[in-house]
């Protein structure tokens, strides 16, 4: 899944079968830290309950196509799911490698 930020609404003129009623929405692809990555495109709101400036998670290529109902429908990205929260704990750091000709220790000497 990928995280991105429901920026605006869209307003097709035509509909293809199966999507009437599908919100079509703005989303700026964001990475993992919240950050802008490449350009905004569009997807089906398959919730049908995101809005401008919430975070969401979203699928594209055939996943996206499944996510809708009917599924199989002509869509590249479909909006999947709303971000409730966001939690960036730090992975705890790996030990450094012992310097050459000595070995690693661990516990204490007898």
């Amino acid at each position: 899944m990928l995280l991105g930020r429901v920026i605006g609404t869209l307003v097709p003129s035509q509909v293809c079968d199966g999507l009437a009623g599908v919100p079509m929405l703005w989303v700026q692809p964001l990475t993992k830290t919240g950050e802008p990555i490449g350009l905004p495109l569009v997807c089906a709101d398959s919730t049908r309950m995101a809005g401008p400036g919430e975070l969401i998670y979203y699928e594209s290529s055939r996943e996206a196509a499944l996510a809708l109902d009917p599924w199989f429908v002509p869509v590249d990205d479909a909006i999947v799911g709303i971000v409730d929260g966001v939690d960036l704990t730090p992975l705890a750091p790996e030990p450094a490698p012992a310097p050459e000709g000595k070995a690693a220790t661990t516990g204490s000497a007898p």
